[in-house]
């Protein structure tokens, strides 16, 4: 499939100066600055919909909101193959501020859906007949009418959209701070020579507060 039958991809993370995006112990909250943090929300805001791992919601419970003052609130996707997601979580607390989709597969159990409807969200089966992975998820996202999408974590769900070579842009956060052994963004890509590795056709850099932001593009669409 090409990419213009996929939503506008940007993947964005705030790390330690040593590559960490949680200490071992999954603690994550805050390793940015403020002014960090504000840009999140704006990336949430100018964006269609929010994406994340089933993971991300039981550590941390994320609302996945914007909080920026009359800030669009995006559709908050979780990638959540057996419906694990709590009832009692945060997420599924707030359907009426924003919707919250659930994208499953055909394993998840009938009665823990029947159990989850009852928050409001909205179910999608990703079938095994509709394409692999990262390209079957963009494909449904876009059919039904999410025209761009913050990836915004975990490690794993991270991994997958660059490994697919899915992303449009890609925004990482670096704070001033070392953590040692711990949790990183970005895992196993495949790459085994440089001449492989990921490079952008160009990238911006600036200082946001203590926090230095990278911007690398590697499509030439636009988010608009």
């Amino acid at each position: 499939m090409k990419k213009a039958d996929y939503p506008y991809v940007t993947v964005s993370y705030a790390q330690s100066l040593d590559g960490r995006i949680a200490t071992s112990e999954g603690d994550s909250q805050w390793i940015g600055g403020p002014e960090s943090l504000r840009l999140a929300h704006e990336l949430r805001r100018d964006h269609d919909g929010i994406l994340v791992g089933v993971g991300t919601v039981l550590r941390d419970d994320p609302l996945l909101t914007c909080r920026i003052p009359d800030g669009r609130n995006p559709i908050r996707i979780i990638l959540d193959s057996t419906l694990r997601t709590p009832v009692s979580s945060r997420i599924l607390s707030t359907t009426d501020q924003s919707p919250v989709w659930l994208l499953h597969g055909s394993s998840a159990s009938p009665e823990r859906r029947e159990i989850l409807a009852g928050t409001g969200c909205r179910f999608f089966e990703l079938n095994s007949g509709e394409g692999q992975g990262v390209d079957r998820i963009l494909s449904l996202l876009k059919k039904n009418g999410v025209k761009s999408l913050f990836v915004e974590g975990g490690g794993a769900t991270i991994t997958s959209f660059l490994t697919a070579r899915a992303v449009d842009c890609l925004t990482v956060i670096t704070a001033p701070l070392l953590i040692g052994k711990g949790i990183e963004a970005v895992g196993e890509l495949g790459i085994r020579v440089l001449a492989k590795a990921m490079r952008p056709l160009r990238f911006k850099r600036w200082t946001l507060g203590n926090d230095e932001v990278t911007q690398l593009f590697f499509t030439e669409r636009t988010l608009t």
